[in-house]
């Protein structure tokens, strides 16, 4: 498939912010996504049905998994993966640092430990089997990975060696639905993949997740667990599929409504044009400030087959990252930093729970910068945000830090 041209928007523009002549990100719907609400509202069935239903089955031939099933939220799908797969109090998962809260809170919230892993390089900011294998110990059940920024890890290798450890592998995909490794789409190289959609997210319903799976088993397992481990759900009950129900397991509310699978069924025919609009952006990006000596521009020669979910910088270490960030925003632009690293959280540095090197995630924790990204971004926007970059550079001198 071509790029579009870069004078292309995709219309309508439905939410410019008032605040920001570039904010960070955009939400992007059309018509179709309203009167796919609409319908929904009009059938009389709002809650998990077969709009969800629907969506799962889309979901599954979209990124060739077995099994996929919606659930509330990103952090949602990684807690039912984590109980599904026998996540016990004592038991030490390894999880990157530079990386989203979400996982490591969980694994506390099991009772159980997380045990933090450096990312390879700033210029390659994921975990890989170098880095995963430092943090593991004998007590480690499972690892769990996150494909930063929509550029998938390097999942054959690490796939190989937590079966050789006898590990289980959960990828934390939110950022990239519609990425691959060698060809294998993420979500599929895990025993399960976790899926976000949250607002600023590739496929976004404001609120929502996705677990999959290939072992039957655990997808079983996902299934009660997500509907308080009922054997039956209200909807099969009101299809006079049942008229009871058994609770086989304790279980949890994270299902999907189908008000939001249907948005998500529409996002998702969307997801592939989407992405290519976002690499579009991505190389405007690249060839505007990517020969800069003062920032390293990560995933310059990257194998895989990204989402380009984020668009990030790694400064100089004499900049002040503080300072360009305020100088944006006062041009404004919308900045912010993914991700502070977990480790060094109040609570995670009170915990003490990794004695590992983390040496890598600590410099991105100083010196990366987000800068905004978001299919329809126009342009001129990017030469807006490049341009004001390299002025705010000029600016800041060496004053310290955030």
């Amino acid at each position: 498939m071509s790029l579009p041209s870069r004078n292309f928007v995709p219309e309508p523009r439905n939410s410019k912010s008032p605040e920001w002549i570039v904010p960070l990100a955009e939400i992007q719907f059309s018509g179709d996504e309203i009167r796919s609400v609409t319908r929904v509202l009009q059938s009389g069935w709002w809650t998990s049905g077969p709009e969800t239903e629907a969506l799962e089955k889309e979901f599954e031939r979209r990124t060739g998994v077995r099994h996929a099933l919606a659930v509330s939220n990103g952090t949602a799908a990684i807690h039912l993966a984590f109980k599904a797969l026998g996540l016990s109090p004592g038991d030490e998962v390894v999880v990157p640092s530079f990386n989203f809260v979400a996982a490591a809170n969980t694994v506390v919230q099991f009772g159980g430990i997380p045990r933090f892993a450096d990312v390879e390089s700033l210029e390659n900011p994921v975990a890989s089997v170098r880095t995963l294998e430092k943090a593991v110990t004998p007590r480690t059940r499972g690892i769990c990975v996150m494909h930063y920024g929509g550029y998938p890890c390097a999942m054959d290798s690490i796939a190989e060696f937590a079966r050789q450890r006898h590990l289980w592998l959960v990828e934390d995909a939110a950022h990239a639905p519609g990425a691959a490794w060698r060809n294998v789409p993420c979500g599929k190289w895990g025993d399960v993949g976790c899926f976000s959609f949250f607002g600023n997210k590739n496929l976004s319903c404001a609120e929502g997740g996705m677990v999959t799976t290939e072992n039957d088993s655990i997808a079983e397992n996902l299934r009660l667990l997500r509907s308080h481990g009922m054997d039956s759900l209200t909807w099969d009950r009101f299809r006079g599929h049942s008229f009871s129900y058994d609770v086989t397991v304790p279980g949890f509310n994270f299902r999907m409504d189908d008000l939001r699978s249907a948005i998500l069924r529409v996002q998702l025919r969307s997801l592939d044009g989407f992405n290519l609009l976002r690499r579009e952006r991505v190389q405007w990006y690249r060839k505007l400030i990517g020969n800069d000596s003062r920032w390293i521009v990560p995933f310059r020669n990257y194998g895989g087959t990204p989402a380009f979910h984020l668009f990030t910088v790694v400064l100089d270490e004499g900049l002040s990252r503080k300072g360009i960030m305020g100088s944006l925003k006062r041009r404004g632009i919308q900045t912010s930093i993914h991700y502070p690293p977990t480790h060094q959280f109040s609570y995670y540095r009170r915990l003490r729970v990794s004695d590992s090197d983390l040496a890598v995630t600590d410099e991105l924790g100083r010196r990366t910068l987000t800068l905004p990204l978001f299919p329809h971004m126009s342009y001129e926007q990017v030469e807006t945000v490049c341009g004001s970059l390299i002025e705010a550079a000029a600016e800041s001198g060496k004053q310290g830090d955030v």
